[in-house]
């Protein structure tokens, strides 16, 4: 048995809304130890998710088996929207499930609404991630990344990501010209999430598909700040911190002959 209660249906709302325009099927795993994960790829395999919704995401877990629910995540976003983003969430789900029960409580009123949603079979190969060394750390707020990434877009194709010790430079050349924005390391004292740190092991210069960061910036609402790990000729890692847990999405550079 299945019995997951959110405080707030909004978090979850947020975290589909973030990942279902990335990734339309996907399997949730269910666990005692771990919550919630999904691990996800995109149709161009340029675009890996992996979501961590620990237990302490929830005000009540409970998992007695592990269960696999395969999710088609257009479908829960439409019943997501049938909720207040204050109210109670649960999912609930039998040992072997053919269906998720999603209910809404309404904090105000007494009404509960319940929706069923139907299981999918769905075919995934989990990878394996491995910890490894980056070259460069950012921490940043997310809504300056995200302004980037969204007025870049309207410029060029691809974003232009250079980092150096003395700071985070984003640059985008098109058709119609060429910007940047320059980004230098400071700490905020009153305001620690509008702080900007940056550790440099090398210097990093990396260009990535625009279209694929304004996905990437659909998680700015989860968390005040986006840590960017990059290495050259490696995937990117963005990650947003959950209340407990992590959405983080790795990114494949652009290579000259991608141009």
């Amino acid at each position: 048995m299945l019995e997951g209660k959110f405080d707030e249906a909004s978090l979850l709302k947020k975290v589909i809304d973030s990942i279902k325009d990335s990734v339309k099927l996907c399997n949730f795993n269910c666990s005692q130890a771990d919550g919630i994960t999904v691990q996800a790829i995109d149709d161009s395999r340029v675009l890996l998710i992996a979501l961590k919704m620990d237990p302490g995401c929830f005000q009540e877990f409970r998992c007695d088996r592990e269960l696999v629910l395969g999710l088609d995540l257009e479908s829960l976003s439409k019943i997501l929207k049938q909720g207040n983003n204050e109210d109670f969430l649960s999912l609930l789900a039998e040992d072997n499930p053919d269906s998720l029960l999603i209910v809404f409580e309404d904090k105000k009123k007494d009404r509960i609404s319940e929706f069923s949603l139907k299981l999918m079979d769905i075919d995934s190969d989990s990878l394996a991630i491995d910890e490894m060394e980056n070259d460069c750390s950012i921490t940043m707020p997310a809504a300056e990344f995200a302004k980037v990434a969204r007025d870049f877009k309207t410029m060029s194709e691809s974003l232009n990501i250079v980092v150096t010790k003395e700071s985070v430079k984003f640059k985008a050349d098109g058709q119609i010209g060429s910007g940047s924005v320059i980004f230098k390391p400071h700490t905020d004292v009153e305001h620690p999430e509008q702080s900007i740190k940056v550790d440099v092991n090398s210097p990093v210069d990396l260009t990535f598909g625009a279209k694929y960061l304004n996905d990437i910036v659909k998680a700015s609402s989860l968390s005040p700040s986006i840590t960017i790990k990059l290495t050259d000729k490696a995937p990117a890692l963005f990650e947003f911190k959950l209340p407990s847990g992590f959405l983080r999405y790795y990114l494949a550079p652009k290579f000259e002959d991608d141009e």
